[in-house]
C-alpha cells in the first residue's frame, strides 16, 4: 500500500518539458488515483543562455543542474528529464534508474520549402546547435551552411517558418509529443544519421535513499528502453564525451541480443569513426564500454585529443 499522498515533480518550463512531466504525472494518477501530483517548474541555466552554443557554455548538464539541486534540497520528489540531457555522471545521492517506454529516438529533417536533406540546394542554411548533428550533416552535405539554432522546439519551428532557415534538424520525439506539423518532415535514421545517447527516452531522477518514492515509481520502468539507454550511456561515459564532442549511439534489442552502433567525429565531419558491437542483453553496459574502446582504438582517441587540446 502506497503511504505517500503527494508526489512533487521538478521540470523545466518549456512546452515539451511540461508535456513530459505531465505525461508522467498522468501515469502516476492512473496508477494511484488518490495521490496529488504537484509540478515544480525550474528555470535552468540552459534555458537562460540562448545566444551561445551549448558546447561553449558547459553542455547539456546545464539543463538539469538546478533541478538536481532542488531534488537534493528536498524541494521535489522526482524530476523528469529527456535522457539525452542527462550527463553521464550524476551528483552523489541521485540516480536515474527508471526509464519509461522510449519514443522514436531519431532526428528529423524539417523544412517548409524542401522535401528532404538531399533536395537542399547548394549553400542552403540548416539550423542546429548540436555538434553531433552538425558533424553528420557536414559528412553528408559538405555544400550547405550550418547556422546555430537554440531555444525550445516551438521557437525553432517558428524561426524556420519565418524563413530564417531553409531547414532545421530536431528530435522526432518532440515533434510527435507536441503534435507539431510542417510541410516536410523526414526521419533521419541509422546508419545514415545516429541520434544522441538516450534520445527519445525519458529519465526519472530521484534521491537514491528515498525508498518510498522508488517503490511508487518503479512501475514506470520499461526494461527494453532502459537496457538500450544503459548501453548508449556506457558508451558516452567511457568516451568521457559531452556537448564538446560530436558523438552518437543507438542501441536496439532483437530477441536477447543487443546491437549497438556509435560514432565519434571531428566537428568538421572528417575524420569520422563509426563501429558497431553486439552481445547478450545482460551485458548492455559492457557492450557500450567495449564499443567506445573499439572506436578510440580506430582513431577516436586522436579526434578527442584534438578537440580537448583547443
Amino acid at each position: 500500500m502506497l503511504k505517500i499522498n503527494k508526489i512533487r515533480i521538478a521540470t523545466r518550463g518549456s512546452k515539451l518539458a511540461l508535456w513530459q512531466a505531465e505525461y508522467i504525472g498522468s501515469l502516476l494518477k492512473e496508477k494511484y488515483p488518490f495521490i496529488e501530483v504537484e509540478y515544480k517548474i525550474i528555470k535552468t541555466s540552459g534555458d537562460k543562455i540562448l545566444d551561445v552554443a551549448l558546447a561553449k557554455i558547459g553542455g547539456k548538464g546545464l539543463f538539469v543542474k538546478e533541478i538536481e539541486e532542488a531534488l537534493l534540497r528536498g524541494e521535489a520528489d522526482i524530476a523528469v528529464h529527456s535522457m539525452k540531457d542527462v550527463p553521464a555522471v550524476l551528483p552523489q545521492g541521485l540516480e536515474v534508474n527508471i526509464v519509461p517506454k522510449r519514443e522514436t529516438p531519431f532526428d528529423c529533417f524539417v523544412s517548409e520549402k524542401y522535401l528532404d536533406l538531399m533536395s537542399l540546394p547548394e549553400n542552403s542554411v540548416v539550423g542546429t546547435s548540436s555538434l553531433r548533428r552538425e558533424a553528420q550533416l557536414k559528412k553528408i552535405r559538405k555544400d550547405i551552411q550550418i547556422k546555430m539554432l537554440r531555444g525550445n522546439l516551438d521557437t525553432r519551428i517558428r524561426k524556420l517558418k519565418q524563413g530564417e532557415y531553409d531547414a532545421i534538424i530536431v528530435a522526432m520525439a518532440g515533434i510527435k509529443r507536441l503534435g507539431i506539423t510542417a510541410k516536410n518532415i523526414k526521419v533521419l535514421s541509422p546508419p545514415l544519421f545516429l541520434p544522441a545517447v538516450g534520445q527519445g527516452a525519458l529519465g526519472i531522477e530521484y534521491c537514491s535513499d528515498n525508498k518510498e518514492i522508488i517503490d511508487a515509481i518503479s512501475f514506470l520502468d520499461h526494461f527494453e528502453s532502459k537496457t538500450c539507454v544503459k548501453a548508449e550511456r556506457a558508451f558516452l561515459h567511457e568516451l568521457e564525451g559531452g556537448c564538446q564532442v560530436p558523438l552518437g549511439a543507438y542501441a536496439v534489442l532483437k530477441n536477447n541480443t543487443l546491437y549497438l552502433r556509435g560514432f565519434v567525429s571531428h566537428p568538421l565531419g572528417e575524420p569520422f569513426i563509426s563501429s558497431e558491437k553486439k552481445g547478450h542483453i545482460t551485458q548492455a553496459q559492457q557492450i557500450g564500454r567495449e564499443l567506445a574502446r573499439q572506436i578510440l582504438a580506430k582513431g577516436g582517441r586522436e579526434i578527442l585529443n584534438t578537440i580537448f587540446s583547443k
